[in-house]
């Protein structure tokens, strides 16, 4: 989302998924002994307003403090700056809301079914916390596609991302759209936090599930929406995979690299993705 308003790849996600997780994790708690609710729908519905509307404030405040002064500088200027604010989320996070591992109860099923019994022997095992988080993700993709191709706002971001000087001269007001665009960032953080968070505890390290995205997206297409689920898609069946079958041949472990080796591979031979823009030199 934030590369196709800046060019730039956002490394301060994984911070804001923490930042996120860690909010929605302390607030359900301290909203209900604040104002002595006994009902936690009521409560966990309470601290999911709060967080969306925090996490439109750090959206604001990211473009005031940093954004706004880096306008039309070079992408690795950006790029610096997003890192930037990856380690100042981590440390705000941590400082405000601690740095112990908390829950997250939004009522997502924790128990497995098993179907297909009498196709398979013994069944095929399924997870249906993670149909709950494939189904959010399918929903979600879908908005943002709808979003970016069918709105005003989504045809801004994308003339934004392409020239900032030019998307200015015809009259798009950039500060405007890196605030829209940080804020949808930080929702869809806040879900990824709320899934992650509620199926392994909110922890220091679930700001290094993020990482992941980065051989996702370039295999899918920093470009493309729906190019993040078949990248993560392609990626996730492959690690598992390559896990059997070629794990026993180099000692196991493969799972931790094999994403990051199937990305190389595409920059070297597909740039922009498997449904990424194409590459177009104008001389």
């Amino acid at each position: 989302l934030i590369f196709k308003a800046s060019g730039v790849f956002n490394f301060a996600q994984g911070a804001m998924v923490l930042f996120a997780a860690l909010a929605m994790a302390r607030f359900s708690e301290w909203i209900p002994l604040w104002l002595g609710i006994e009902s936690k729908w009521l409560g966990n519905l309470l601290a999911l307003a709060t967080v969306v509307l925090l996490m439109v404030v750090v959206a604001q405040l990211i473009e005031m403090g940093v954004l706004r002064h880096l306008v039309n500088q070079d992408g690795i200027t950006l790029l610096m700056a997003t890192l930037g604010i990856s380690y100042f989320l981590d440390g705000l996070a941590q400082l405000v809301f601690g740095s112990s591992t908390y829950k997250i109860d939004v009522g997502m099923p924790k128990d497995p079914i098993i179907v297909l019994e009498s196709t398979f022997q013994g069944g095929l095992l399924l997870s249906l916390e993670d149909l709950y988080a494939a189904a959010i993700a399918a929903m979600l993709v879908a908005l943002l596609t709808l979003f970016f191709q069918k709105t005003g706002t989504g045809r801004a971001l994308r003339a934004v991302a392409d020239d900032h000087q030019a998307a200015q001269s015809i009259g798009i007001p950039l500060n405007r759209i890196w605030v829209i665009v940080w804020s949808v960032g930080g929702l869809v953080a806040l879900v990824a936090g709320i899934i992650w968070g509620s199926k392994l505890g909110v922890q220091y390290s679930i700001s290094l599930v993020a990482l992941k995205a980065l051989p996702v997206v370039i295999l899918g297409g920093l470009t493309s929406v729906p190019g993040a689920i078949v990248g993560g898609l392609i990626i996730g069946v492959g690690e598992k995979l390559s896990e059997i079958y070629i794990g026993p041949m180099v000692g196991g472990g493969i799972e931790n690299w094999f994403a990051y080796v199937l990305a190389l591979l595409f920059l070297l031979v597909r740039p922009q993705g498997l449904f990424g823009d194409k590459i177009i030199d104008r001389v």
